[in-house]
């Protein structure tokens, strides 16, 4: 077994203490710095951040088999229209990745998830784990573009390393 109901934990925890000290810099800054075209993949603060709610409410419908965000990927980006939307968002999806998480059992990760993919354009079949381990490392690698954007934009973005994580 790669990744236990543990390490689904550890990392739900990881993914809300660290999107809530984000939450914390970003529900400061204004409008215009949060949606200015920084050169990242998605462009801004703003929609790297919009695109990565999007993302974990896809990846979480899929895994608790209930519906996800509307859109696309392209539509992932405007998901919400303010900072302060978004921070209730985040807030809420990083919950219910919380819940989720706590309610794993072994059994839950073995077997294939069966979902169907509008960028292969087919119905995929994939290994639950490393779809889970994708979905955990998603989440690091957007919010690695979002701090270097907002160290760029004057901000200090707190600590990032797991072992400073509260209560580990």
């Amino acid at each position: 077994m790669l990744i236990t109901p543990d390490y689904c934990m550890l990392m739900a925890r990881y993914n809300a203490w660290q999107n809530s000290g984000l939450r914390k810099i970003v529900e400061k800054m204004s409008a215009a710095e949060l949606d200015k075209d920084r050169g990242a993949h998605f462009g801004s603060i703003r929609a790297t951040l919009n695109h990565l709610l999007w993302a974990d409410q896809l990846w979480l419908g899929r895994f608790a088999d209930r519906p996800g965000p509307k859109g696309w990927i392209e539509d992932s980006v405007d998901l919400t229209p303010t900072i302060s939307v978004w921070g209730a968002e985040r807030f809420r999806t990083d919950g219910q990745i919380t819940l989720w998480s706590e309610g794993l059992r072994a059994i839950d990760l073995t077997g294939d998830l069966t979902w169907h993919s509008k960028a292969a354009g087919r119905e995929m079949s994939k290994p639950i784990q490393p779809l889970i381990m994708h979905f955990f490392n998603h989440q690091t690698h957007h919010r690695g573009q979002v701090h270097a954007m907002l160290t760029a934009a004057g901000q200090t973005p707190g600590v990032t390393d797991m072992f400073l994580m509260p209560e580990t």
